[in-house]
């Protein structure tokens, strides 16, 4: 008789695994057991007195598995033979073996949205319908293994006819599913007024798009947290929205009730219609289709759009019976909060929106939608939630000892790392909201507690700058746990991320650009524009953009004509610096105009303010100076509409890269003063379109030059390139053809700050362990 233990890693729990197993094992007629196991793994015993049984079943798993499971190991081993009589489902067991994922949330399925959509189903119009392959996930899970139990479905018994389906084992898709349901025993949707009190209707789904097509303003309660949705084809209701939001430019999302719909918005490339439509759909940020009937407004003076299809039942629902089939689909919080889920913060919403579409199933994770967009030739991951988180990203090279690490402050994300594996924590925002803070360290200890890192004693990480709420965190956090604390220079973090997720032999010497906004340098500047040299075991900045004066410090983010002002004066005198800034009609991107522009220059003369190599704010000043951006409202405008304004745009300045390229000693500089200089002296002579264009082209190409001349010296063979501006397809398009080297960009985690503690915890845990 042949006997084999089998160890299963992937996302193998919550996606019907187990009863796949078990009807394999009837189909090949061996005997033996399955189950969960507490690491996110699951444990196979098998068995016959015939071999060819035994690994025809060996062959169907590996073949034959349910659509949304992803396999990663199996892990087989001969054991001595138990003399089982049958094949069975085992009681999950808390126990870990081999750390595998936790369940991901998956979009709704053909089958369960035929089912919805059928008239003689027993599901038709069932807000809450799901199956083994799809439904909510880590959203509605207090701890593994993933059994309705642990769940927020333990709260909805099932009814005699979902336990006799739970019981069939032919029933491929709901066989020992654990998030079923039916209008019977499931979850229940219901229409609530400003008040909060319930509104008397048949049909709440209905009744909500009703009110929405009325011109209503609407909270929808989904898988990860409240949207607020509303009519994206009117101008008034849009602008109704931002004012009630106070948002006054940042973009909002759109959702379709399917391509077709879609179609009509964007321009989809082919090669993105698997993700657009499979078991993630997260946001993709895609250019609008001409005649596009959504209203400026929700995306004011961009070319583009962010949009998803509908990914439950219940938006899918509410989609169908609005008139345009699209809506703004945006995330449901009071500004600066993060996105609510705790419906006990529901009244909060009241301020914003006009009723509330919710329902009694709890949200224990909050999880805000992901956000994707096409960058040199290829999606790359902006906002790391739902459908990614929390997925294992294995390493070529396992770490020295465990990491839990806090991440940046903007727009963040946590992560722990063990073994050969990082785990990347949903999406958490910005950390200097304590909403966010608290979710953000929850987020980590659930991750802690799943992989029971605790009792191996982890390294806590941090980033360097003594002023991040995130650091902070992490210090009181180390303190009371008394573990050790590491911190870890911001762009060490992103250039770490990159090779830890490409798997770079940290024996081979490598070079990488670092560009975004800011991040704490070893000098104790404001670090952003850099080139970064690994060998030997040691981090060097072996270049970057030279020092700008941050006049009034972080106002000279949010108001980038100081900025402007800032780079301008490396080539004019102040008096010529003010007289350009009103000659060019840039005083209104000063609050208090003339006076406040007194207060720069003196700010610059007197040499007041924190120096930076930020290519974030050389962007900024680029964008001021083209009158695109004037006032930052949202994390990173400046240099989008710079980025938007270049499309169509040509390289109008042919100057050699040597002119903008300066050498002192080891180091190479780029001279943001000599390259703002030639960009003015083209202003009158040239579009908009071009100058944007040129601007960031020749940024790339002196950083790709640069980056190329010490990649040469090492004998490295490819550029890495992360940070918040590594989205920029101008800048990187120019790295690569300046460097005439292959680059790497981080496409599975987030190239910026959402990014970074997957570098802290290869850097604490490997790189920099010793």
């Amino acid at each position: 008789m042949k006997a084999l233990r089998i160890y299963v890693t992937g996302m193998v729990q919550g996606v019907g695994f187990r009863p796949f197993v078990r009807r394999i094992a009837k189909i090949t007629d061996v005997r033996g057991y399955v189950r969960n196991l507490g690491g996110g793994e699951v444990e196979i015993l098998v068995e016959s007195d015939k071999d060819d049984r035994v690994d025809e079943f060996l062959r169907l798993l590996r073949e034959r598995h349910p659509p949304p499971a992803k396999l990663e190991i199996v892990r087989v081993e001969e054991v001595e033979p138990s003399s089982l009589q049958d094949f069975i489902i085992l009681e999950s067991g808390s126990e870990r073996v081999i750390a595998s994922e936790i369940p991901q949330d998956l979009a709704i399925c053909e089958h369960c949205l035929g089912e919805i959509m059928n008239p003689a189903s027993r599901w038709y119009r069932y807000p809450f319908n799901s199956c083994a392959w799809c439904g909510p996930r880590y959203s509605m899970i207090y701890k593994p293994p993933y059994d309705r139990e642990n769940t927020a479905m333990r709260d909805f018994p099932l009814c005699d006819e979902c336990l006799s389906e739970y019981n069939d084992l032919w029933n491929e898709r709901r066989y020992h599913a654990q998030g079923i349901s039916c209008p019977k025993c499931g979850p229940r949707v219901s229409l609530l007024d400003r008040s909060l009190e319930r509104v008397e209707t048949d049909d709440p789904v209905k009744e909500a798009a009703k009110l929405i097509d009325e011109g209503m303003i609407v909270a929808v309660k989904g898988i990860g947290g409240y949207h607020i949705a509303c009519l994206a084809s009117d101008d008034e209701i849009v602008s109704k929205l931002r004012m009630r939001k106070r948002r006054p430019r940042k973009p909002f999302a759109i959702m379709a009730l399917d391509l077709e719909i879609a179609k009509k918005l964007v321009e989809i490339p082919e090669d993105l219609i698997d993700l657009f439509t499979g078991f993630i759909k997260p946001i993709i940020i895609l250019p609008r289709r001409e005649g596009c009937p959504v209203s400026d407004y929700v995306a004011p003076s961009l070319r583009s759009l962010g949009i998803m299809l509908a990914y439950t039942p219940l938006h899918y629902l509410l989609l169908m019976e609005t008139r345009d089939k699209f809506l703004v689909m945006t995330s449901g919080n009071v500004h600066g909060d993060p996105m609510i889920s705790d419906d006990s913060r529901l009244k909060e919403l009241t301020s914003i929106v006009d009723y509330v579409l919710t329902h009694n199933r709890r949200i224990v994770h909050r999880i805000d939608d992901s956000v994707v967009r096409l960058t040199h030739g290829g999606p790359v991951i902006l906002r790391y939630g739902r459908g990614y988180a929390p997925r294992i990203m294995r390493l070529r090279h396992s770490l020295k000892r465990p990491v839990i690490a806090f991440g940046g402050d903007l727009e963040t994300n946590g992560a722990v790392g063990f073994d050969d594996k990082i785990i990347l924590a949903p999406y958490s925002g910005d950390m200097d909201n304590p909403r966010v803070l608290e979710e953000h360290v929850s987020n980590l200890e659930f991750l802690m507690r799943c992989y029971g890192l605790m009792e191996r004693r982890p390294v806590v990480a941090a980033d360097l700058h003594p002023a991040y709420h995130s650091r902070r965190a992490a210090e009181k956090y180390a303190s009371s746990k008394g573990l050790e604390l590491k911190f870890v220079q911001h762009h060490i973090a992103h250039f770490a991320s990159v090779m830890a997720e490409v798997g770079h032999d940290p024996e081979e010497p490598a070079v990488g650009i670092m560009i975004d906004g800011a991040g704490y340098g070893l000098d104790g500047a404001i670090w952003g524009g850099e080139i970064l040299t690994w060998a030997d075991g040691i981090f060097e900045r072996a270049g970057f953009l030279d020092y700008s004066l941050m006049p009034g410090g972080d106002l000279a983010a949010y108001r980038p004509v100081r900025m402007l002002a800032s780079i301008l004066s490396k080539f004019m005198d102040l008096e010529e610096v003010g007289s350009f800034i009103r000659r060019r009609g840039l005083l209104r991107g000063l609050k208090h105009g003339s006076r406040e522009l007194e207060v720069v220059l003196a700010q610059i003369r007197r040499g007041r303010g924190p120096m930076t190599s930020s290519t974030g704010r050389f962007l900024d000043s680029v964008s001021a100076l083209l009158t695109l951006c004037l006032e930052r409202t949202y994390e990173g405008e400046p240099a989008i509409m710079l980025e938007e304004a270049s499309y169509g745009g040509k390289l109008i300045i042919m100057d050699s890269l040597d002119d903008f390229v300066s050498k002192k000693g080891d180091a190479l500089t780029i001279m943001t003063g000599k390259i703002m200089k030639a960009i003015v002296e083209s202003l009158d002579n040239n579009s908009r379109h071009d100058i944007a264009y040129t601007a960031q082209y020749i940024l790339g190409s002196c950083l790709g030059a640069a980056a190329a001349e010490k990649a040469c010296e090492l004998g490295a063979k490819m550029i890495y390139v992360s940070g918040g501006a590594a989205v920029n397809h101008v800048i990187l398009s120019a790295i690569e053809r300046a460097s005439g080297l292959r680059i790497h960009v981080n496409r599975m985690i987030p190239p910026g700050d959402g990014g970074t503690a997957v570098g802290q915890v290869y850097f604490a845990g490997y790189l920099g362990a010793d």
